[in-house]
């Protein structure tokens, strides 16, 4: 019997605040980690972002946002320290409103952290904004 591993998703190098924009208006729950090289918390962070990365990789979003190489993204997100998470996600009141106007729903920030998260808050968090993890058959 031949196992085969499937390739493990990472999460996504975001370049610019546009890309942010477009995963937001997907409607899925869009979790971003900003980090910047050089911070120790940071490292420690990243494998834990790429685990949700993979385990959330149909429902969800995760982003991974460098705060050096990224213009207008401290400002926006007004990032103090690092690593500052961030979530966007259409809150369930507004998907109702949504529903009964034509257009998609408003994205806003649902939550944020700095410092470290555990990997099982941070999961709670996607899921309690409508992210589900994967199943392996």
């Amino acid at each position: 019997m031949i196992f085969r591993r499937s390739k493990r998703v990472r999460a996504t190098k975001v370049d610019s605040l546009d890309e942010i924009e477009e995963m937001a208006a997907s409607g899925r729950p869009v979790l971003i980690d900003f980090w910047q090289t050089g911070c120790q918390p940071c490292r420690t962070m990243d494998g834990i972002i790429d685990e949700l990365a993979d385990e959330y990789r149909d429902t969800a979003h995760v982003a991974k946002v460098d705060v050096r190489r990224v213009p207008g993204a401290v400002q926006k997100f007004a990032v103090r320290s690092t690593p500052t998470f961030v979530l966007l996600a259409t809150s369930q009141r507004a998907k109702k409103k949504a529903k009964a106007r034509p257009g998609p729903a408003p994205v806003t920030q649902r939550w944020r952290a700095s410092g470290l998260v555990k990997k099982d808050a941070l999961a709670r968090l996607l899921e309690s904004n409508g992210a589900a993890p994967r199943v392996d058959a």
